[in-house]
């Protein structure tokens, strides 16, 4: 079983929106392998692929803490497993 999750984070563009949800998951002993981001119209995205393995919480305890810093933002976020997004995307 893969220990890796991908984040979206997704909203209206702000200031410090990566610097809160990237230390959230530092707190949350979360490394951070790959990250992307863009601005479409003043529409802030971010991917990232992150593994969980050395963490010493679990996935849902991570995945709610990263979506209520979304919402204390007013962004969208998702937090998936990657073998579960990978799956859900074969043809």
């Amino acid at each position: 079983m893969s220990n890796k999750i991908f984040v979206t984070v997704s909203g209206i563009d702000k200031v410090g929106i990566v610097a809160k949800v990237t230390t959230a998951l530092a707190q949350y002993e979360v490394n951070i392998e790959d990250i992307k981001q863009t601005l479409m119209q003043g529409h802030f995205v971010m991917f990232m692929l992150c593994d969980i393995e050395k963490s010493t919480y679990s996935f849902k305890e991570i995945k709610d803490s990263i979506i209520k810093i979304g919402a204390e933002m007013g962004m969208e976020v998702w937090v998936q497993k990657k073998e579960i997004f990978d799956n859900m995307h074969k043809i």
